[in-house]
């Protein structure tokens, strides 16, 4: 696909908007200092077998922690204390390790210290796969970072994102997505599912009463639905609540709920119509949902930087500092990165200060 890649930096963090005619069409993040891990080599160690899960946790090294390797992908046969070189498959996320897979044909001896072998692809590279259009970035630090093999596509701009680009990020952060025709959603996010409730809102009149305008409503309104998820990156269990349908009725949804869903590089499947009339939809987990990165400690801490970096534009010789509660003070700590790159946008070293008093993954921009 031909769409622009354009890339818009602040310390520590590139926000990576994929364009297509107007469109915004996949969105990442690309945190250098702070990689998810997906696509790591590690040299490992077998720390526990765990029958009842049906595989084994590995040792990475370092801060690394475990991550879990089942059966089906290596772990079968490998003992307690047993080397292994491992990939890391699914990314760290909700509180759970990552998931790993053994790559077959790399032996370790068994005195070979844990440790991270070579880094996976980052967000940017795996875009740049997808979309074959220039690569549109603002800031030299980020332009020095980007592989050799990518370089021919970048241009430097002054302005990566304009107003209509901001916009269409911004609302990716909002539980509720305006879809066609007036129909709207509510993403509800928990630990087990993606809850999606489809309103059919102003298509509620008179004419929509109908049973085939609302199917009609609905399957019009899936394509931007379906975009808004791969954007969010929800996955794992959906469950869609499409309006207006009686539940025989939404047995026909199916086909245009797979069709819609193959735009998707993911591939994610529809399962079915339930008993209850829910559009089942299973999306693979591999790198963290947007509203998680987003609220996490080092999500805070990149928003930070980033105001921090624009009071210095609306500041010209002016000095501020971070004050953070511990979880986003901790998160700037351990990004040496992003901190050197605070320097380069503020032209000094701006101080970050941890402050127990406040929430855990709170900040303040503070003004010297």
């Amino acid at each position: 696909m031909k769409g622009a890649l354009r890339v818009a930096c602040s310390p520590g963090e590139a926000r990576i908007a994929a364009m297509e005619d107007g469109v915004l069409r996949d969105f990442a993040i690309w945190t250098p200092g702070h990689p998810d891990g997906v696509g790591d080599l590690y040299r490992g160690r077998v720390s526990s077998r765990v029958p009842a899960m049906g595989g084994a946790f590995v040792t990475l090294g370092g801060k690394e922690g475990d991550g879990f390797l089942s059966d089906r992908d290596g772990a079968a046969g490998l003992d307690e204390g047993a080397p292994v070189v491992v990939r890391v498959i699914r990314a760290g996320m909700s509180g759970k390790g990552p998931r790993l897979r053994a790559e077959e044909g790399l032996a370790l001896a068994e005195g070979e210290a844990t440790g991270l072998l070579k880094r996976g692809a980052s967000p940017l590279e795996d875009l740049a796969a997808r979309w074959q259009g220039p690569i549109l970035v603002d800031h030299p630090a980020f332009a020095a970072r980007i592989p050799a093999g990518l370089r021919d596509r970048v241009e430097r701009v002054r302005v990566a994102w304009d107003d209509d680009i901001h916009d269409a990020v911004a609302t990716l952060t909002s539980s509720e997505i305006a879809l066609p025709g007036g129909m709207r959603a509510t993403i509800t996010p928990t630990p087990a599912l993606v809850a999606i409730d489809m309103d059919s809102g102003s298509s509620s009149g008179a004419a929509q009463a109908k049973q085939t305008a609302q199917f009609a409503a609905n399957r019009d309104a899936f394509p931007e639905l379906f975009r808004q998820i791969r954007l969010r990156n929800l996955s794992g269990a959906i469950l869609i609540d499409p309006a207006g349908l009686n539940t025989r009725k939404r047995q026909a949804l199916r086909e245009p709920v797979e069709e819609a869903l193959r735009a998707d590089p993911l591939r994610p499947r529809c399962l079915g119509i339930t008993a209850l009339g829910l559009v089942e939809i299973v999306r693979s987990r591999v790198h963290p949902p947007l509203y998680e990165i987003l609220a996490g400690a080092h999500g805070q801490a990149m928003q930070a930087l980033r105001h921090l970096a624009g009071r210095g534009v609306s500041r010209p010789g002016g000095r501020s500092y971070v004050r953070a509660g511990l979880g986003v003070s901790r998160a700037l700590e351990d990004d040496s990165l992003a901190r050197e790159d605070a320097v380069s946008w503020c032209g000094y070293a701006p101080d970050v200060r941890a402050d127990p008093s406040l929430p855990f993954l709170s900040w303040v921009i503070d003004d010297e």
